[in-house]
């Protein structure tokens, strides 16, 4: 193959590429869409007794804030509090006893939870939260989840039993719910990068999952809410000690024992720490490298979520042809609707709006992330490094 048939293959590659992408953005605008419209349905009135259980270690930006919305919940059925640490010097415990204070009438423990029983220390502190749990559902989220009084009557209200339609089999029960999220930037490039991504790329991807799968297969740990019937079929936290995408496996494992993994439409706030451009690349390959051990086929296609990257090359294989500009300036445009229909719209992120302007930096950064983590399975997690394999986490 001489020089000019390459350069014309290439052209002809990026161009499919790149069109490819758009066609992803197309498709992700209409998930969206569809989230949208679907939300609109009214929830089944059920409250049923929920344990709220919090893995700590160290103290998060805005923790206690975060801490403070969930005691200020509207719920009409029983709710409590189990915190969990590994020792009673773990700064966060004095964010906990500060709580319960100010909260005197909810139920709010904090449980030491010595035991290391597996890599993973928070799901080995969860497990040891369960004994503890007073209700047959319990929910977790991240220390940093900022929620709405309505938080709880929105997640909990999907696991109301389905009438069952005559001649029909009766409807899989509900065995995880989940929730979308959006991140709250603290200062630093590295932190609105990371809030931006959320925003514009990775809650997409979960509604695009959820209409091309008719529901998701895997949790957020923004919110994880389970039966304990579910959670005691899969054989419990214990099962999931040693691995790094707890949420996806935990989603997962439920679906498959023959449950539904709800997503719910409330939509919760993480606060995203003030990354140095070295802990913003760390986190990154973190999740990146997770997802590719978990399923190399859907890492592989997240290629064309890479759109406007795609755009870009396209201009440079074909030396800026009419054509090339043509599709750059389409898969910029369908780029920024994305943006604000999940960002603005089914988010509520006020931030992604002013943040426009550094989406095509996040996009080419995020592109040199992609392809950095197909070079090894190290993971860098609480200042700890690990090597994942099969979805394990190994020291």
């Amino acid at each position: 193959m001489n020089t000019h048939t390459f350069a014309l293959a290439v052209e002809a590659l990026t161009t499919v590429l790149a069109i490819a992408g758009m066609a992803y953005f197309v498709f992700a605008i209409v998930a969206a869409r569809v989230f949208l419209s679907l939300r609109r349905t009214p929830l089944a009135a059920f409250a049923p007794g929920v344990s709220i259980l919090k893995s700590l270690k160290g103290l998060d930006p805005g923790m206690l804030d975060a801490f403070r919305s969930h005691c200020g919940q509207t719920y009409t059925g029983e709710f409590e509090l189990l915190f969990g640490v590994s020792s009673l010097d773990d700064p966060a415990v004095a964010a906990v006893h500060q709580l319960q204070s100010e909260f005197p009438d909810r139920s709010i423990q904090l449980i030491v939870c010595p035991a290391r029983l597996g890599s993973n220390g928070k799901v080995s502190t969860l497990a040891q939260l369960v004994p503890y749990a007073r209700h047959a559902f319990l929910l977790v989220n991240d220390s940093d989840i900022t929620v709405s009084p309505h938080y709880l009557e929105q997640v909990m209200a999907h696991f109301a039993p389905l009438p069952q339609q005559p001649d029909h089999e009766a409807p899989k029960a509900v065995g995880l719910v989940t929730a979308l999220y959006r991140g709250r930037a603290h200062g630093t490039l590295g932190s609105h990068l990371e809030s931006l991504g959320i925003a514009t790329d990775f809650m997409p991807s979960v509604l695009v999952a959820r209409l091309i799968e008719s529901g998701l297969r895997y949790g957020l740990g923004s919110t994880l809410a389970v039966s304990r019937e579910s959670l005691e079929k899969i054989g419990g936290f214990e099962t999931l000690v040693d691995h790094l995408a707890d949420d996806y496996e935990l989603g997962e494992r439920i679906y498959k024992a023959g449950y539904r993994v709800a997503l719910s439409s409330e939509v919760v706030e993480t606060s995203v720490p003030a990354y140095a451009w070295n802990g913003f690349c760390d986190h990154q390959l973190r999740w990146l490298r997770t997802v590719r051990d978990a399923r190399p086929g859907g890492y592989l296609g997240l290629l064309f979520t890479q759109g406007f990257t795609l755009a870009v090359l396209n201009i440079l294989a074909s030396g800026a042809s009419p054509v090339s500009l043509w599709i750059l300036a389409l898969s910029f445009f369908l780029r920024l609707t994305l943006a604000m229909t999940v960002g603005a719209e089914v988010l509520g992120d006020h931030s992604v709006l002013p943040s426009l302007w550094l989406l095509p930096v996040r996009d080419l950064v995020a592109t040199g992330l992609w392809v950095a983590g197909f070079a090894g399975n190290t993971i860098v997690w609480r200042g700890e490094r690990f090597t994942v394999k099969r979805g394990k986490l190994v020291a």
